[in-house]
């Protein structure tokens, strides 16, 4: 019996000196792998290009890959992703406004252009009167989309509303009478574009050129490289100074994917390097 006992103690002990073993192992492989969560382009295709400069930095990056525009916060909050790489500093707030999410960024990588299109359309001057505009249901894009319009002299929104909080409410001049549907899904937004020509069609950059758009070439009018709506690296706000992190962050910056962006996109997504 007391030999038994003996061998029942030695191997529960061996099984805490594994577990232990395997902790510390676990720990550290953690430290050195950071998940990304990203929308499938361009972000996703930017971060396949970082894998190999952060390889040689000790760090593994694996990147998750999203079609939509809530997942990737709901699941870096609850920890299954460490960042986020799909989303402009509008949203995020937004985001974080309604979630109570204690989310934050680290620095700013691009900016995606946003543009118009239209299949039946080719230009400003000859949007008819009555003419439908389709916009994604993302309330943080709506004043970015009427500041647009605004700038193209196609409406007048009130004087000194911020544009970037701008509501349909707050046109005040709309002389083509144009009707604001601000209801659809981001992703559908493309379908809708190649079967309704008689619409004008507001689409996120990444979602133009998933579907085979070239934003400079096809859309009707879109942002210039001044626009204020710079995609981020999103991280859990304990997450901000954590150096494998920052180190993704830095590895974008670089100015090898600076580069691969420029030539990449061919100005359909602008790079901003380092803006802290």
């Amino acid at each position: 019996m007391k030999k038994l006992w003996l061998s029942v103690l030695i191997i529960i002990s061996l099984g805490f000196v594994l577990a232990a073993c395997g902790g510390d192992d676990e720990a550290s492989s953690d430290a050195n792998t950071i998940k990304v969560g990203a929308s499938s382009t361009p972000h996703a295709e930017i971060l396949e290009e970082a894998k190999p400069l952060l390889k040689e930095e000790g760090i593994t990056l694996e990147i998750t890959e999203y079609e939509d525009y809530v997942l990737p916060n709901d699941d870096l909050a609850n920890g299954e992703i460490d960042a986020n790489y799909f989303q402009h500093i509008p949203y995020l707030e937004q985001t974080i406004s309604d979630t109570g999410y204690k989310l934050d960024y680290i620095d700013g990588i691009h900016i995606e252009p946003i543009g118009v299109y239209s299949k039946g359309i080719s230009s400003i001057e000859e949007i008819p009167e009555g003419t439908e505009v389709v916009l994604s249901n993302s309330v943080s894009d709506r004043g970015r989309v009427l500041g647009l319009f605004e700038k193209n002299g196609i409406i007048k929104l009130a004087d000194g509303v911020k544009t970037s909080e701008a509501t349909l409410d707050d046109i005040t001049e709309n002389p083509k009478n144009l009707t604001f549907s601000p209801d659809y899904d981001p992703a559908l937004l493309p379908e809708i574009y190649e079967t309704d020509e008689e619409s004008l069609v507001v689409i996120n950059t990444n979602y133009a050129i998933g579907a085979g758009l070239i934003p400079t070439d096809d859309a009707l009018f879109i942002e210039d490289e001044d626009s204020p709506y710079v995609n981020v690296i999103a991280v859990r706000a304990e997450d901000k100074d954590n150096k494998a992190l920052n180190k993704l962050v830095d590895v974008l910056h670089s100015e090898k994917i600076q580069k691969f962006i420029e030539e990449e996109y061919e100005g359909a997504v602008v790079p901003v390097g380092d803006k802290k």
